[in-house]
């Protein structure tokens, strides 16, 4: 839990820390939808050199960015043996590996198909932490805003969108930390919270939820009773202290992105049928 990285940002000085939150925001919805779109396994490095590229460029530590990987192992992991064994390929007559026991097998199809959805889900989760790595609060509070701005029409309250946002990002580790600490609390008591089956683990953790729901619930009052106490009244009249500004660098990066997708996009479906699409559709099932 002490190394909990999604809500914390890693403060230095570098290209993708000055850029406009506004712009990471959007490049990040494209990344996803690129990674998505993406089905072979060349495809998926060109987007993995693209996001160490920006790592270097961030000057973040690479292994600090893969323990994000931490949170979702065991997703992955039960993810990909699952694909494998469920997946019957094409038969044993056309794999040319195919190893059959019971109602499960082991086939190329079903290796590539597990590797392929194991590539996904390892980017679509570095993606996003580079952008809460990378990125305020307070500045993702206002590119949200700004991103849901145009439903100001219809009367949804962008404004409160934002706020809820940046505090539930600024409140993650912060709750990592204040369980890490009724753990401790309970494990000095003579609690068993590491040993047995899952069911008792499952069972010990109920001396630890109680404590931390009632904390972030005060934690949550006291913030309401201190916004109210500072004449907070939502986003009416309200000013920032930082503007956020489009540079020239934050266009290019979202024309280069956009360019990535539509790249993918024709290796994917293959629209012109050249020689270097075919060799990036290596790898598609």
């Amino acid at each position: 839990m002490k190394d909990v990285v999604f809500g914390q940002i890693y403060p230095v000085d570098s290209p993708v820390h000055r850029a406009d939150a506004r712009a990471k925001f959007l490049i990040m919805i494209i990344y996803i939808v690129t990674v998505i779109f993406a089905s072979s396994f060349m495809q998926f490095a060109a987007l993995a050199i693209v996001l160490f590229a920006v790592v270097l460029m961030s000057r973040v530590p690479p292994l600090k960015v893969l323990s994000s990987l931490k949170a979702i192992i065991v997703l992955a992991v039960v993810t990909f043996v699952f694909t494998v064994l469920l997946n019957k390929g094409n038969g044993a007559e056309a794999e040319a590996f195919y190893v059959a026991f019971g109602p499960f097998c082991i086939c190329k199809t079903g290796l590539m198909t597990g590797g392929l959805i194991l590539c996904r889900i390892v980017l679509l989760v570095l993606g996003p932490t580079m952008v809460t790595l990378t990125t305020t609060p307070v500045d993702m509070a206002d590119a949200i805003e700004f991103l849901l701005s145009p439903l100001k029409l219809i009367k949804v309250p962008v404004h409160a969108f934002g706020m809820i946002m940046s505090i539930a990002l600024r409140m993650i580790p912060t709750l990592f930390e204040e369980t890490q600490r009724v753990m401790n609390a309970q494990k000095a008591r003579g609690a068993c919270l590491d040993h047995g089956n899952i069911f008792k683990r499952i069972a010990a953790l109920v001396p630890v939820l109680i404590p931390l729901f009632i904390s972030a619930f005060k934690r949550s009052s006291d913030l309401s009773d201190a916004m109210e106490s500072r004449c907070y009244d939502g986003g009416k009249g309200k000013t920032r202290m930082k503007v956020l500004h489009f540079r020239f660098s934050d266009i290019a990066a979202l024309l280069l992105s956009a360019a990535l997708l539509f790249f993918i996009l024709v290796c994917v479906y293959n629209w012109w049928g050249w020689g270097w699409v075919s060799f990036m559709r290596l790898g598609m099932p």
